[in-house]
């Protein structure tokens, strides 16, 4: 199997395509990079597109090192022949790897290794030979001090047999696609632990069965999660006589001794050794499936959450709400650095009402407050009405901002470095802010598994998981562009080809030099050569450049190319670039070459429109109903405003301004049938919800979206 085959078999795409893309990995190209500026070479692939050749060529890889190491194992044993190498070669899937090394595995001290040790394999090859109607006299030639009786014989030689047959690659298939079809899922809470309290939330699946191959990747890692914890215990159930039978088909030819013999070992293999290897990796297959859908589910969050709505560079007070340690305010300025900052009390048990009134007035009036941003934690409800009822004299926008890990953010390294004279409390107040300006360049600082927008996230894959997040991360960060003057190490650490290392290099050289005045210019920091220039020139912005390009998604190796088209224009490049009326003229065809085709040069054009535009939309004001200040306040039928704040397989979670989230389910989306919930609603939506079912005790809330 070679990889180019391998990953077109496995992704669908066209050969020219993969082949065309794997040269671009293996001259360190990003992802970014190439779907954005490689067009031609790809075939115009997405981001996606691509990284599935990237899966599929680390997953090739580790095809081919599990190969490699099998292949060495057999030359030690001396049992390598051509035909088994030619077999591995062949193999495609790890599944069918370990099969055809299944036979020569090194095993741990097995009964039918004992067997062997005891001289009875030759008497089990005679009873697989079927030919014998009278085992006794046979079986006695082989008692000895080990085997003390005809019976213990036997028993030896059935547990050979049963080896061999579970060592069989026909077989395990059958069984396998026996389990893929048919298999059922059933559990049975643990006696001891039903009156846990802790128990409640798995209370459903104390009784519980369902085909495995239909069953919702939530409802797997939940019950894998209870079986974890010690709840319940779950096991797979097949129709095993049917399965044995199919066994008994493919093994016996007669019904004499041997017959009988072998019956019973594929009793005893089935029961001991196939059906328990098979079922785990049916549930870990399984396992596998949903993790990757969990984690999917995770990501187009997190992409969603990462291109949330900026308000932009505006003049913010944040709050950082609290009962007894008071509210935090911090004032910063349009670029998010950090003005004032003091604390307020205006909740229980200090109750100090007016003068948090009279601090508020007082800090909007002196640092020309645009907007107020909230964060949506403890005392959240009570401090928006505080400051909604507030006389400022100017105009201030307030918004409620989720805050879901700015406290690991306080606390991290980053926040000290960048704060290293304030407290954990100042350093959140600040991060709120800064989430209202710019979602993306805040939210890079923190760790995606922090942000609470996935579904059993401490479940899954933790590498998967973290391969997956990164790659979001990094993809959102290169869509919006990065402003060099003014990108922190984290941001520009996700910029292509730029990395920690050289992320803080930038922000040193930054800080000695001044503000770069062109994107060659980064070509002078230390370690940045010309591969990590070509890699990550087009993602950096600086603005008020003397090259107005510099401030545009176009990349320096087409500057030459825009140039000549305004000559042909005979205009300046400031009188094309912003000019729609202009650019709409332009006949791009004879600027084709081999190697720029119509997609680089129609992307090309569509920035010189509107050259640097920010894709995101601006953030909006949102009001929860005042009447509603906890769960014991929800009645059935009641409509409310609210707003997405995390999706699921199963539906999405909406924050309707009182601590618990309510979930609308996947079936009270629509009248028709929702297979993706994203295509309905969308992380931070606003949206009309009407309560269909409130249960105090377990703090559950059921929703239905109104449309």
């Amino acid at each position: 199997m070679e990889l180019i085959p391998f990953i077109v078999k496995k992704t669908g795409l066209p050969e020219t395509a993969v082949r065309n893309t794997i040269e671009l990995f293996e001259q360190d190209c990003t992802i970014p990079f190439i779907a954005r500026y490689r067009k031609e070479r790809t075939g115009n692939l997405d981001e996606v597109q691509i990284g599935a050749i990237f899966q599929g060529k680390t997953e090739f890889a580790a095809l081919q090192s599990r190969k490699e190491a099998i292949t060495r194992s057999l030359q030690e044993q001396d049992a390598l022949t051509e035909d088994l190498l030619t077999q591995i070669e062949a193999a495609s899937d790890l599944n069918t790897l370990e099969d055809l090394y299944l036979p020569y595995k090194k095993k741990k001290k097995t009964k039918a290794e004992k067997a062997r040790n005891n001289g009875l394999e030759p008497l089990a090859r005679i009873i697989m030979s079927q030919k014998p109607d009278a085992l006794v006299p046979i079986a006695s030639r082989y008692r000895n001090k080990e085997v003390t009786s005809v019976e213990a014989a036997l028993d030896g030689a059935r547990h050979i047999i049963a080896e061999w047959i579970n060592e069989r690659k026909d077989i395990r298939n059958r069984i396998r696609w026996h389990l893929n079809k048919q298999a059922r899922l059933t559990t049975r809470a643990i006696p001891a632990k039903e009156e846990d309290e802790k128990a409640l939330k798995f209370k459903d699946y104390f009784d519980w069965s369902e085909d495995l191959r239909s069953i919702p990747s939530h409802r797997l890692l939940a019950i894998l999660r209870a079986e974890r914890e010690g709840y319940i215990r779950l096991r797979l159930e097949a129709d095993h006589p049917k399965i044995v039978r199919e066994i008994e088909e493919k093994v016996l030819r007669t019904d004499n001794a041997c017959g009988q013999q072998i019956r019973l070992a594929i009793q005893d293999g089935y029961k001991r050794l196939l059906f328990p290897s098979i079922s785990n990796e049916a549930l870990q297959n399984a396992k596998i499936k949903a993790d990757q859908e969990a984690i999917t589910v995770f990501a187009k969050n997190l992409r969603q959450l990462m291109l949330g709505a900026p308000l932009g560079e505006k003049r913010i007070l944040a709050i950082d709400p609290g009962y007894r340690t008071g509210c935090k305010l911090v004032c910063l300025n349009a670029q998010g650095g950090l003005e004032h900052n003091e604390t307020i009390y205006p909740h229980p048990p200090a109750n100090d009402f007016r003068g948090s009134v009279k601090k508020l007035q007082t800090l909007v009036d002196a640092y020309k407050i645009e907007a107020i941003a909230i964060g949506n934690g403890t005392a959240s409800r009570e401090t928006e009405k505080l400051v909604k009822s507030v006389r400022f004299t100017r105009d201030v926008e307030v918004f409620v901002v989720n805050e879901a890990g700015a406290s690991i953010y306080s606390a991290s390294r980053i926040a000290r470095e960048e704060f290293p004279d304030f407290d954990v409390t100042v350093r959140g107040a600040i991060s709120i802010g800064r989430r209202l300006s710019d979602p993306l360049a805040e939210l890079v600082k923190i760790d995606p598994k922090s942000i609470g927008v996935g579904q059993y996230q401490h479940d899954v894959d933790q590498g998967k998981l973290k391969y997956s997040l990164d790659t979001v991360v990094e993809s959102c960060v290169n869509a919006i562009g990065v402003n060099l003057n003014t990108a922190s190490v984290p941001l520009l650490s996700y910029v292509s080809g730029i990395g920690p290392k050289l992320a803080e290099n930038i922000v040193a050289y930054r800080k000695k030099q001044g503000p770069f005045k062109g994107r060659e210019e980064i070509l002078q920091v230390p370690r940045l050569g010309d591969k990590a220039y070509e890699q990550s020139a087009g993602f950096l912005r600086i603005k008020n450049a003397d090259n107005p390009l510099d401030d545009s998604a176009v990349h320096p190796e087409r500057y030459s190319l825009v140039e000549q088209m305004a000559r042909d224009e005979k205009r300046k490049l400031s009188e094309i670039i912003g000019q729609p009326e202009v650019l709409s003229g332009i006949d791009l065809h004879k600027y084709c070459t081999d190697e720029v085709g119509l997609p680089t040069l129609q992307d090309i054009v569509r920035e010189l429109e509107k050259p640097g535009a920010d894709p995101r939309e601006k953030a909006k004001q949102f009001t929860f109903d005042q009447s509603i200040r906890s769960i014991d306040d929800l009645l059935p039928g009641k409509l409310l405003p609210g707003i997405v704040n995390n999706i699921t397989n199963f539906g999405c979670f909406v924050d309707i301004g009182i601590k618990e989230n309510g979930l609308i389910h996947v079936s009270n989306l629509s009248k028709d049938y929702v297979s993706d919930v994203n295509s309905v609603v969308s992380l931070h939506q606003q949206i009309i919800v009407r309560v269909l079912d409130v249960d105090r005790e377990r703090k559950r809330i059921q929703l239905a979206l109104v449309t």
